[in-house]
């Protein structure tokens, strides 16, 4: 997992390793190693340009910071590969966080809607069992899942299979339309006790207009609480103009990032808060419906930089 964005850091560690300071050129030959395993780790063009432009300036800044506390104390505190790794997590941090898994919640006795988007083989509908299950233990809220996918059958007996093994109640209606079913959903919600619907919508294997109207029109005559987009991790730079599209026509409240801990790469978790401004709110790890993580910047930094996890 993520060992082509390592290996960059890595090679920028050794390369530091025993060097006296942190000069323009040190410095450059470091980013240079770190800017190749970051476009060979798929992120997006400009978050590479942006991240290499905010490490070379606090770096400078740091080796003048290095230089004082040299002359004051007679020596320097820390190293410059020490001082450059910093930088480096201070900044990946930056890039990904804070951690974000606020939710929106409805006043009043109306349920709180949760939609759920997404391209087909993004793990869209496993992420809703997933998401219910989390809202169930953490909130302690009873979920209504809505099968709004009518184009593809295994969709909706996938989501009745889910929430037989989640003992959560499915609405699904044959011959309606999405926005229909939605609608209805809503209304049988409180007919059911349930203070959350969680509607998976359709998903295609490419972004189309119509697929996009379609979202608009269950948006509109829902006006869900919380949008959130399902991204595949393992589509590198598609995931991140997947995620560009769905919020310039949805603006959606953050993303579900699946498959991560199969990704050598990890470009998509890099660029997705920096391009859309919209938080990784969780990660979809394996296939259990237990299986969804809050999503950690500092963790995922750290295991890029090979420090380990350092939350936990």
């Amino acid at each position: 997992m993520l060992e082509t964005l390592a290996k960059g850091f890595r090679a920028a560690r050794q390369r530091l390793t025993g060097v006296a300071e942190l000069t323009d050129d040190v410095i450059e030959d470091a980013l240079r190693d770190v800017r190749l395993s970051l476009l060979e780790g798929d992120v997006e063009f400009r978050v590479v340009k942006r991240f290499l432009e905010r490490v070379r300036e606090a770096a400078k800044g740091k080796e003048v910071e290095l230089r004082a506390k040299s002359k004051e104390y007679g020596t320097k505190t820390i190293t410059p590969e020490q001082a450059f790794i910093a930088i480096c997590q201070d900044e990946l941090i930056k890039m990904m966080g804070p951690v974000d898994t606020e939710m929106r919640w409805s006043s009043g006795k109306a349920p709180t809607g949760f939609m759920v988007v997404g391209l087909q083989g993004s793990g869209k509908t496993t992420s809703v069992g997933k998401l219910a299950r989390w809202i169930e233990k953490t909130h302690k809220k009873k979920p209504l899942l809505v099968a709004a996918d009518i184009y593809r059958p295994a969709a909706v007996e996938q989501l009745r299979t889910l929430g037989r093994q989640l003992d959560m109640p499915v609405y699904s209606a044959e011959g309606k339309d999405p926005v229909q079913i939605c609608k209805e959903a809503n209304e049988a919600a409180a007919a059911q006790g349930c203070d959350v619907v969680i509607f998976d919508t359709a998903g295609r294997l490419a972004i189309d207009e119509p697929l996009m109207q379609e979202l608009d029109d269950i948006n509109k005559a829902v006006t869900p609480a919380n949008i959130f987009l399902v991204l595949d991790a393992m589509t590198g730079q598609d995931a991140v103009n997947v995620a560009e599209t769905f919020n310039n026509r949805l603006d959606i409240d953050g993303v579900i990032m699946t498959k991560l801990d199969g990704d050598a790469r990890g470009g998509a978790a890099l660029s997705v808060k920096e391009i859309t401004g919209k938080p990784i709110k969780f990660l979809g790890m394996g296939e259990q419906l237990d299986k969804l993580e809050e999503f950690r910047p500092e963790g995922l930094a750290s295991r890029i930089l090979g420090m380990g996890d350092i939350v936990g």
